[in-house]
């Protein structure tokens, strides 16, 4: 079990890999030690997520879901809501969206993190205003041979990508440029412990 204290030690540990991941582990940090409820939705201005990056065995194929609120393929994840171990949120995130059982972390450390955006929208029939996900993603792993499944209250497809065609599936350019793009550089240069 990953601690509040254990969390910030990682974050603290973790070598940002670009200017983005310098500034946003400074809000990261700050948010966590300043917000006694940094880790649940109920604090509207900005709450903690996980995020993963999955990948199949041979590291050539990256699995992405159909998201509904933002009509774009994109990675998995979700709230922490109240959590603290964010790698056990990520996995369970994943098995919850894309409906397998065979996922894994590569490594238990920080694959990346980000201070991420949510424009206002409507959530099971009611309002969510903008706000902020202050995100840690992990490198999972899942057998990409394995039957997925769509969770439909959140999305409508779940596929796996060649990680070209996975930067070519999302519609959101800002995703694409500054995540996506930067996960799979960090991939293939084997940045992960």
């Amino acid at each position: 079990m990953i601690t509040r204290q254990k969390l910030i030690d990682q974050i603290e540990k973790y070598k940002p890999y670009n200017e983005q991941e310098e500034k946003d582990k400074i809000l990261i940090l700050d948010w966590i030690r300043n917000n006694e409820n940094a880790f649940s939705r109920e604090n509207a201005v900005a709450h903690m997520t996980a995020s993963a990056w999955v990948v199949n065995k041979d590291r050539t194929k990256v699995l992405m879901i159909y998201h509904n609120i933002y009509n774009s393929w994109s990675w998995l994840g979700g709230h922490a809501d109240g959590e603290t171990d964010l790698l056990s949120v990520a996995v369970r995130e994943v098995k919850e969206e894309a409906g397998i059982s065979n996922v894994h972390p590569v490594s238990e450390e920080i694959f990346s993190m980000e201070s991420l955006t949510v424009d206002g929208h409507v959530k099971k029939g009611k309002y969510v205003s903008s706000h902020l996900h202050f995100n840690i993603t992990y490198l999972l792993e899942a057998d990409s041979e394995e039957t997925v499944s769509i969770k439909a209250d959140e999305n409508s497809g779940v596929a796996w990508f060649l990680p070209e065609e996975a930067l070519k599936k999302s519609t959101e350019p800002w995703f694409v440029e500054n995540v996506y793009t930067k996960l799979i550089r960090k991939l293939l240069i084997g940045d992960y412990a």
